[in-house]
């Protein structure tokens, strides 16, 4: 198979429809955690949820960087923004996710912070080199996925001599926040969620590879499936599922078999272990503190640490008190029982950031999923 059409082939999506019918066991729950958002995303721009017997069910989990970053280090940024002489280098999707009292990277900039949108780290690199009378942060944040780019940009500075540069470094690993979803199943205020099984995400193991989930899966007796993002990636990845819960096998197989290798990119994994090291702990919006599941600046690289160049505090601030996304972002409840979804919180007027990222939650839900319900409702 060459091309993506390929992987959404109509038939073959219904045969393996067929084949999880078949082998769902109708005396037992299925509970599979889709990690990452563009599974969600693929999940409900597709419609698989439909195609799936009712005992196997699709749990959205916190799987998309920029929901997960907590409202203490947006309003970090936003303090570095407001800076004057500082620009804050963003990509497109931080700039609408709120902070504490509705505040936000756009809102800033509405008010004269200079905060500007780039879409690459090249061209942070750029913008520093064409103001060298300015600080130029970069609010570098992502999974595993784009932490070699980050890497990178700091080798390139340092090649560059660049002495205007600095990076707000917010990226996070994702096996400590899946281990600490199966350590933590009850959940005050929020409830209770049961997993039989991940889809584990696939650009995240591109780099990392199969080999550090095997961990938690022995250690917690929970299947894993690594997954591509097509529709037939995602039936069969949930077929392999189904069949792990029968057989009572908890292994990490690989359906991305095509980028995804055990060892990962070995040569991009030992970029980022010579510039960064593992944070105690980082706060992850819904999860709370995760120990070790962030990563900062190595002290050999301290001077392009925005966190100390600039003495910045660490700020914890609660979320809106209205907003589900903490529950959302857990699995523990969907985005039709936030009582903001599709009201005051829309893609236009966030009030979370599961609605703010195309791959949050609330946003696939919003763009394909609510039609759903609303077919539902007027069929029963």
């Amino acid at each position: 198979m060459k091309y993506a059409d390929e992987f959404r082939d109509k038939l073959i999506a219904q045969g393996l429809a067929r084949a999880i019918r078949a082998e769902a066991d109708p005396k037992k729950a299925y509970r599979f955690m889709e990690f990452c958002g563009g599974h969600t995303h693929a999940i409900s721009r597709y419609g698989l949820e439909d195609m799936l017997p009712g005992n196997v069910r699709m749990i959205h989990g916190p799987g998309c960087p920029v929901c997960v970053l907590p409202a203490g280090r947006i309003d970090m940024a936003i303090r570095l923004a407001e800076r004057p002489e500082i620009i804050l280098c963003v990509y497109g999707d931080l700039m609408r996710v709120p902070g504490s009292q509705g505040a936000s990277l756009l809102r800033a900039k509405a008010r004269g912070a200079d905060v500007r949108m780039v879409y690459s780290t090249i061209d942070a690199i750029r913008i520093a080199e064409e103001n060298p009378g300015r600080e130029v942060v970069f609010f570098a944040i992502g999974f595993e996925t784009t932490t070699p780019p980050t890497a990178v940009m700091i080798r390139l500075a340092e090649k560059k001599q660049l002495s205007n540069f600095s990076v707000f470094c917010n990226h996070v690993l994702t096996p400590p926040a899946m281990q600490n979803i199966l350590e933590s199943p009850d959940i005050r205020n929020i409830g209770r969620i049961e997993i039989d099984g991940f889809v584990g995400p696939a650009h995240v193991s591109t780099i990392i590879g199969t080999e550090p989930y095997e961990f938690f899966a022995e250690e917690f007796g929970k299947p894993v499936v690594i997954a591509g993002f097509e529709p037939l990636d995602m039936m069969q990845a949930i077929l392999m599922l189904v069949r792990q819960v029968n057989e009572a096998r908890h292994e990490v197989e690989n359906q991305y078999s095509r980028a995804v290798t055990r060892e990962g990119n070995i040569r991009a994994k030992e970029e980022v272990s010579d510039i960064f090291e593992l944070r105690d702990q980082f706060e992850w919006r819904g999860l709370g503190l995760v120990p070790y599941s962030g990563l900062k600046l190595k002290r050999a690289y301290a001077k392009y640490d925005a966190e100390v160049r600039f003495a910045m505090d660490e700020l914890r601030v609660d979320d809106n008190p209205a907003c589900e996304c903490g529950a959302i972002l857990r699995g523990v409840k969907k985005p039709v029982d936030c009582k903001l979804f599709g009201t005051v919180c829309t893609p236009e007027t966030p009030m979370g950031s599961c609605m703010v990222s195309s791959e949050g939650a609330c946003a696939a839900h919003w763009t394909y999923g609510r039609f759903r319900d609303h077919q539902h409702r007027r069929a029963s």
